[in-house]
């Protein structure tokens, strides 16, 4: 009921395995984790989904139907002696009952490689079962050696047809929902809930309820798509600057652009803009492109990416990113060579191989008598000398000269 204080997202929260929406990967019949929950052979694991995929939820649930006490920790606010302090309290526990507990920490990705160690001792003795929760990449944000002792399980955006699901449930709840709300949504309306929540629960639920007190705060009983609309307010598109989807998108991007394909490129391009990235960063990686993946095909291309970024540095944003999306177009359209791209890494395997070679005497500066008579440029051809300013000279190391 809207009277209650806790938000509609935390009071709809599945009871069983059954209310459990979404992530049929993992908790659908005969999978590993449904069995283990059922059989109460819990161990410890990492739950890594985006925001709102329902991993608060589903630890919470697994301490309900194993029968364990669900200790949560925060790892934004926490540190290792509140871990000291729960592990002290579930050994006590475990000693004068046999109760488990299970230690859910939340963002786990935010303790350090360091502070994670201070979990080990305690998953590896079994005093407390861990279930740490993550939007980072495991592998890049854990310590090995936890990785290594818990099992991972990927949570994936929740489904149009899942959140429309849950929002129904809310919507029909008389207990914990919004079941005697006077207030009917039209079904248009609960479709573009579903949209707005964009595979988040909790933003679906929390679009549900912003819609329902408003409609009663307006005395209005049959809610349209057009209120819907004017009610909810403009929601920022998710995007973490610094993990897996920056890196996702960046690819999308150079990948499209690569491809030739203007209109993904765009797309991926106004993406990382209306997510908030640094325009910065999408410039610089443009100036890369356009010599790495362009190169000597379109030498202006080169031209075209450091024209954009003087003029986004002369206009800023908004105005300035539309010089962005010009550099992405042209780079987009432009034939393709990655052959300065190639020589340089020719080059640079070469030397890693060969070392440090010595520079041909015919090539090397002779500034002093005793140079000179060492053989110091002896015999040097200067090229504008010559017809067409070409000249046939030893200018690589004698070790690689049998490749010209």
């Amino acid at each position: 009921m809207l009277s209650k204080k806790e938000p509609l997202a935390y009071r709809m929260r599945p009871a069983s395995l059954d209310e459990y929406v979404g992530q049929e990967h993992i908790l659908g019949l005969g999978k590993p984790l449904r069995r283990a929950v059922e059989e109460d052979k819990i161990s410890s694991m990492i739950l890594w989904g985006p925001p709102g995929s329902g991993k608060t939820s589903l630890a919470m649930l697994i301490a309900l139907l194993t029968q364990t006490d669900f200790v949560s920790f925060s790892a934004v606010i926490g540190g290792v002696k509140g871990i000291r302090d729960i592990v002290d309290k579930a050994q006590s526990q475990i000693d004068e009952s046999g109760k488990r507990t299970i230690l859910f920490v939340d963002e786990i990705h935010h303790f350090n490689k360091t502070q994670q160690d201070a979990f080990l001792p305690h998953v590896e003795k079994g005093t407390v079962t861990l279930i740490g929760a993550t939007t980072e990449n495991p592998s890049f944000e854990l310590n090995g050696a936890l990785l290594s002792r818990c099992k991972t399980y990927v949570l994936k955006p929740l489904q149009h047809k899942d959140i429309t699901i849950l929002l129904q449930r809310a919507l029909q709840d008389k207990e914990k929902g919004l079941g005697n709300s006077q207030v009917k949504l039209q079904p248009e309306v609960l479709n573009c809930l579903a949209d707005f929540a964009a595979g988040d629960a909790r933003r679906g639920y929390e679009a549900l309820e912003l819609v329902v007190m408003q409609a009663e705060a307006e005395n209005i009983q049959d809610v349209f798509l057009k209120e819907a609309i004017e009610w909810l307010t403009f929601r920022p598109l998710r995007y973490d600057k610094k993990g897996d989807q920056h890196y996702d998108l960046i690819s999308a991007l150079h990948k499209s652009m690569r491809d030739s394909d203007v209109q993904a490129s765009v797309y991926w391009a106004s993406r990382m803009l209306e997510g908030g990235e640094n325009p910065l960063y999408i410039l610089r990686r443009l100036i890369r492109f356009a010599m790495e993946d362009v190169g000597l095909a379109d030498p202006n291309a080169l031209l075209q990416a450091t024209s954009a970024r003087y003029a986004y540095s002369f206009l800023g944003s908004p105005e300035g990113d539309i010089s962005i999306i010009q550099c992405v177009i042209y780079l987009a359209s432009a034939p393709k060579s990655n052959s300065v791209y190639l020589a340089e890494k020719t080059a640079r395997k070469e030397i890693q191989t060969t070392g440090e070679l010595e520079v041909p005497l015919v090539i090397r500066n002779a500034p002093t008598s005793l140079m000179k008579d060492s053989g110091y440029g002896q015999g040097y051809q200067y090229a504008h000398d010559y017809y067409g300013g070409v000249v046939n000279q030893q200018h690589l190391p004698k070790e690689l000269n049998l490749q010209n």
